[in-house]
C-alpha cells in the first residue's frame, strides 16, 4: 500500500464505486427529474405555463384560442398526472438513497470492526488488560449517556 495514501481515501473511493455500480440509467433519469423538480426554475416555468394556459382559456386571443374552458378540466388532469409521476420519481430517489445509506452503514460497520480488531491486537502487543480497558469504556459511556440525558455525568 502506498504510504501517502490515507485508508479513509480508500474507503471513500470504495463507497463511490459501490454507489456508482448501483445506479442504473433509470436511477439517473429519476434523479435528474427529481433534482429539476426541486428548483425554483421548475416553479417559475409552471407559474408561467399556468398563467399562459389560463389567459388563453379566458379568451386573451379571442374565442378561437379557447381549448380548455373554465374550470380547466384538461389542465387539472395534466397537473394531477404530473403530480403522480413526480411523487413516484421522488419515492424512487428516496428508496435508492435508503439503499445507499444501508451500504454506507455496512461499510461503517466493516470499518468499526477493523478498528476494534486492530485495537485489540495493538493492546495485546502493548500488554494492556482488555477487561480493564472495557471497564473504563463502559464508565465513559455511562457518563456520556447521563450528560446527554441532562444528568451530571456521574454514574449513580
Amino acid at each position: 500500500m502506498d504510504p501517502a495514501l490515507n485508508p479513509a481515501d480508500l474507503r471513500l473511493r470504495q463507497e463511490r464505486i459501490v454507489f456508482a455500480r448501483m445506479r442504473s440509467t433509470q436511477d439517473r433519469v429519476a434523479d435528474a427529474i427529481t433534482a429539476f423538480a426541486g428548483t425554483m426554475l421548475f416553479v417559475y416555468l409552471h407559474a408561467l405555463w399556468f398563467a399562459v394556459w389560463i389567459a388563453l382559456n379566458e379568451g386573451l386571443l379571442g374565442h378561437a384560442g379557447i381549448f380548455d374552458p373554465y374550470p380547466y378540466g384538461l389542465l387539472t388532469m395534466i397537473v394531477s398526472l404530473e403530480a403522480i409521476f413526480l411523487s413516484t420519481f421522488v419515492m424512487v430517489s428516496q428508496n435508492r438513497q435508503a439503499t445507499r445509506e444501508n451500504v454506507r452503514a455496512d461499510l461503517d460497520f466493516e470499518t468499526n470492526l477493523r478498528s476494534e480488531v486492530w485495537s485489540a491486537h495493538i493492546g495485546a502487543a502493548l500488554g494492556l488488560d482488555p477487561h480493564e480497558i472495557e471497564e473504563r469504556v463502559q464508565e465513559l459511556l455511562t457518563e456520556n449517556r447521563a450528560k446527554m440525558n441532562g444528568g451530571t455525568g456521574k454514574p449513580s
